[in-house]
């Protein structure tokens, strides 16, 4: 049984030695990776690198003895790896959904109770290219298939509920990416990238309608993806108009910014969008490999990333998603991780002194 098992690795090594190098060199840097400053801000803030995942294990590395003696016995379990994330959100939970198209499924991982799922799709389909991910108030999380044209969704607890978009086995949407969910109206924003519009749905999956057009005009699209809720506003990565635009939720325009360019400050090729509790705007930009910060006008804050495999640096980075506590997660598709940072408020000094 050993040799057979001892065959096996020996031919998927020789099989597959660049995914096995990617993986193991992800995994290498989470182990080196502790909290560190990585940016100083003004008003005594700074930006901290947390942390960075890769897979299912590290949910719970301390494992029990009885799972040792298991895993002695038949072989460690084959743990989920991040192949190709792209998409994050998270729930009030505080679980982190990850798409991975790469692995062709979602991986949720609860760090908090140490538990993990992997949703690979219904029972009479699997999820071919899983892109955008949503959360409703109830914790259900909504999947964007682009190839597949339709939504998947799940309850919490990771048990299929519905499709959203499927006709007959066939996808409504030609391309659907980004998700966004208006938690006060239970409505589904549906960007549809080849179309270059956004659908309007309720979280059953009835179209209540739809607003864009292909332009460069204001309130039209060119090849959108990402979007993103915020109060009586609509957030829109304009991937080739290479610029956000800010709409209400009928579709109406209310600003815009972005300029095309390579350089700190201008927009290339923005992927991830969220906003913090100041309403500041984070955007990836996958050519600089980097997060900027902009506030509502455009104006650039700061920016952290460059290109490289350390912690703080990314590779083709693409989702972005800060929860309520403002944790950041970016999605670092190529290094195969999912990095987390926060802000830290510096004490002041007076404040650690003895009185």
């Amino acid at each position: 049984m050993r040799l057979k098992k001892l065959l096996a690795i020996t031919i998927a090594l020789v099989l597959a030695p660049v995914v096995m190098t990617a993986g193991n060199r992800a995994e290498s840097n989470n182990e080196s990776a502790r909290p560190f400053t990585l940016l100083q801000l003004e008003g005594g803030r700074r930006l901290e690198f947390v942390r960075a995942f890769s897979s299912e294990k590290e949910v719970n590395p301390k494992r029990s003895f009885w799972n040792k003696l298991v895993d002695f016995v038949a072989g460690e379990p084959e743990w989920h790896q991040l192949v190709r994330p792209y998409g994050i959100a998270t729930d009030s939970r505080g679980r982190i959904i990850v798409s991975d198209p790469g692995a062709l499924g979602v991986h949720v991982f609860g760090f908090e109770k140490k538990e993990y799922r992997f949703l690979g799709g219904s029972k009479q389909q699997a999820l071919q290219s899983p892109i955008g991910v949503a959360v409703d108030a109830q914790d259900n999380i909504y999947i964007a298939d682009s190839l597949l044209g339709k939504i998947f969704v799940f309850s919490s607890s990771g048990k299929f509920l519905r499709y959203i978009g499927d006709i007959r086995g066939e996808g409504f949407f030609k391309r659907p990416t980004g998700l966004a969910i208006d938690k006060a109206a239970a409505r589904l924003y549906v960007t549809d990238t080849l179309r270059h519009k956004i659908y309007v749905t309720t979280l059953e999956g009835t179209v209540l309608g739809s607003f864009g057009g292909r332009g460069d005009a204001a309130g039209q699209f060119n090849f959108p993806t990402e979007i993103v809720v915020k109060g009586e506003e609509l957030l829109v990565v304009d991937a080739m108009n290479f610029r956000v635009q800010i709409l209400d939720h009928q579709g109406n325009f209310r600003g815009k910014f972005g300029t095309a360019g390579d350089a700190v400050g201008s927009i290339f090729r923005p992927k991830g969008l969220s906003l913090d509790s100041n309403g500041n705007i984070f955007v990836v930009d996958a050519a600089l490999e980097a997060v900027q910060v902009f506030d509502r006008q455009g104006r650039l804050l700061f920016a952290f990333g460059r290109s490289g495999t350390a912690p703080g640096q990314f590779e083709l980075p693409s989702g972005l998603s800060i929860d309520g506590q403002n944790r950041i997660f970016v999605a670092d598709s190529y290094n195969h991780r999912v990095q987390e940072f926060k802000f830290v408020v510096a004490a002041r000094a007076s404040e650690g002194k003895r009185p």
